[in-house]
């Protein structure tokens, strides 16, 4: 069946849009929801009003919701697990549990729905979005420690490329870069004007 769509749907498309769906997608999900209208000739008649009426509000969702997704782009959350040898966790890390962490890591309310992952099931990295709008789906970094492990602290985290950095700037001198400083070094020192003896003494 063909659909006009009146709100955004995820994955599907926008306001406005014409699709071509399954019919139960259609008529027990899109139409129930008030998501979606049959594509009528009339209906079709309406799909410019709606397409440039939720242009606009997009617009405006997407410029009050841009700093938040700035906040939480590239965030990591960590959580640590009971896992067995394989790294297969005893239970899972579920959208609920990404969402309060979340929402406390950034102060506002991240609602589970928005995070978009299956249950976390093993241990180590994981991509993680999180939907805000049609337009904003900033993506987070889900690690799972096994419990027991030191999880680094945020401190110990941005300390590490600050030390890194240091170690890059000493420079690294080859063998025969060190043997002509050193020649440097006991040429100057050679050269160097024989102090008298009161001086030597008052050092």
């Amino acid at each position: 069946m063909k659909v006009l769509l009146i709100k955004d749907v995820y994955k599907l498309g926008h306001a406005g849009d014409v699709k071509k769906v399954a019919d139960g997608f259609g008529r027990n999900y899109l139409i129930p929801q008030g998501l979606a209208i049959l594509a009528t000739s009339g209906a079709l008649k309406q799909a410019e009003g709606i397409r440039s009426r939720a242009a606009a509000s997009r617009q405006v969702l997407n410029a009050e919701l841009g700093g938040l997704a700035a906040q939480i782009e590239g965030l990591t959350i960590n959580f640590t697990s009971k896992a067995g040898e394989t790294g297969k966790l005893y239970g899972s890390i579920t959208t609920q549990d990404i969402a309060e962490e979340l929402s406390k890591a950034i102060g506002s309310q991240i609602d589970r729905k928005a995070v978009e992952t299956q249950p976390i099931r093993t241990l180590g990295e994981h991509k993680v979005k999180v939907r805000l709008t049609m337009d904003l789906t900033p993506e987070i970094k889900v690690i799972v420690y096994r419990e027991g492990e030191a999880v680094p602290s945020a401190s110990a985290a941005a300390a590490e490329p600050e030390k890194k950095s240091k170690e890059e700037d000493i420079p690294t001198l080859t063998v025969e870069e060190i043997e002509v400083v050193t020649e440097e070094i006991v040429e100057i020192t050679e050269e160097a004007p024989e102090l008298p003896a009161e001086e030597k003494t008052e050092e």
